[in-house]
């Protein structure tokens, strides 16, 4: 298969390099020095007790991009969708499998929308980021990518099987809306949180339990609406926040502190809306969603 990781970032970096030592053709897009370290020395993994260096066949800008690819990983952040999106369309067919691993829950229809492609619902499980040009660093031992579709189960089977051979687990739900719901819960509960009180995962699930629970249960409610049960998630949620290390944060929370485009819309912003067309009132998620907009 030749097989794409738009985005090398710590998501698309680790599959990436997980994918590259099993005989498929990988290449991964990056940018500026990452893209640079990636070319000159190979994408470097460390995890807690490993650290290994992975060489991709290609490693190229947007620009570089040629021929059909087979399967795609995107795994650029919510905003950067768009933009991904029109530098793919040369380079797939209606063969071509995608599979977003971006946090958020709405930019599926709009995938949809514009790519005749055999797409797949997905999200990743993981505590990843590049810690210099080059480096993909890893914490705990948290990894999945959960995948499917209703419509295409040969699409899954085939992804199925290329995580199988490069070792890296995965799940395939039967209901593959209620399992993103499941991680969007968690990561938009908290990435909302974490940034707005520039506070690590644990901490907030400590100091502010009363807030915690409520947004939760905000969220829980506009899923559904919708035809999601998640209720289950609300105190499995905190479990999971306590359970974490004290270095745990969100990604929109770090890129808030270094002052980068923040998926505030999709992890904040989504809600509060898609609320408001539900007829769910979040009174929580609006206001901490107002005050953010402040600071991005």
């Amino acid at each position: 298969m030749r097989v794409l990781i738009f985005g090398t970032g710590g998501v698309g970096g680790y599959i990436g390099a997980n994918l590259c030592v099993h005989g498929d053709e990988v290449t991964v897009v990056g940018r500026g020095a990452h893209l640079n370290a990636i070319r000159e020395k190979g994408l470097h993994i460390i995890e807690d007790d490993k650290a290994y260096t992975a060489f991709p066949d290609v490693a190229v800008d947007e620009s570089g991009l040629s021929g059909i690819y087979d399967f795609v990983l995107l795994g650029v952040k919510s905003y950067d969708i768009d933009h991904a999106l029109d530098k793919l369309v040369p380079h797939i067919d209606n063969q071509t499998i995608v599979l977003p691993v971006a946090n958020g829950v709405d930019h599926f229809d709009k995938i949809a929308d514009r790519l005749d492609v055999r797409l797949l619902k997905g999200c990743c499980y993981i505590l990843a980021h590049v810690e210099a040009p080059g480096i993909i660093r890893k914490k705990g031992k948290v990894f999945a990518v959960v995948f499917g579709s209703d419509a295409d189960p040969d699409a899954v089977q085939t992804v199925a099987a290329l995580f199988e051979k490069a070792g890296l687990r995965y799940k395939v739900p039967k209901e593959i809306d209620t399992a993103v719901w499941k991680k969007y819960i968690f990561i938009s509960a908290f990435a909302t949180l974490t940034s707005y009180y520039d506070m690590n995962i644990k901490a907030v699930a400590e100091h502010h339990p009363d807030e915690t629970k409520t947004l939760l249960k905000e969220i829980a409610a506009v899923a559904h609406a919708k035809g999601i049960d998640i209720d289950d998630e609300i105190q499995k949620s905190v479990e999971t926040a306590l359970s974490l290390p004290e270095s745990a944060s969100t990604s929109m929370h770090l890129d808030f502190q270094k002052g980068r485009p923040t998926e505030l819309e999709s992890l904040s912003g989504f809600i509060v809306k898609e609320g408001k067309k539900v007829g769910v009132n979040t009174p929580l998620a609006q206001s901490l969603y107002t005050h953010l907009q402040t600071r991005s």
